[in-house]
């Protein structure tokens, strides 16, 4: 696949939330904060990577070895529906259908799908409340 000029997917509102179809990922990620330099050494590790000015976002797996050191893991819900970066609307549908729960959302779009990191412990909620969100 090459890099496309135009955002593909669906922008219709309710066509999104009726094709939302989350997808759990069975491995707890963790975010970690490090300078650009230490960073580099993690890339190839990361889900994600967000640079800022005070420095480097990662989104990493959790592996089995180190699960009782984490402080916080986070779930990843994939939207599966093809949703257009140009899209209005699903995003904010999705965080105040979980915010009525009181469930922590951090949202990452990518160019097909959307991603939902909530809290590893709230992950079943989290779908149950996506499952209950009607277009």
């Amino acid at each position: 696949m090459g890099i496309a000029g135009s955002a593909p997917g669906l922008t219709d509102l309710r066509a999104l939330l009726a094709a939302l179809d989350p997808e759990l990922d069975p491995v707890p990620k963790r975010f970690l904060h490090a300078s650009h330099e230490k960073a580099r050494e993690r890339v190839a590790d990361a889900l994600m990577m967000f640079r800022e000015a005070e420095g480097t976002t990662l989104i990493v797996d959790v592996d089995e070895d180190n699960l009782g050191n984490e402080r916080m893991l986070w779930a990843r819900i994939t939207l599966r529906v093809q949703s257009s970066l140009t899209a209005v609307g699903m995003m904010a549908a999705v965080s105040a259908a979980l915010a009525r729960r009181g469930i922590p959302c951090n949202p990452v779009s990518a160019f097909l799908h959307d991603h939902l990191f909530v809290p590893w412990e709230r992950r079943d909620d989290a779908l149950d409340a996506l499952s209950h969100l009607t277009p």
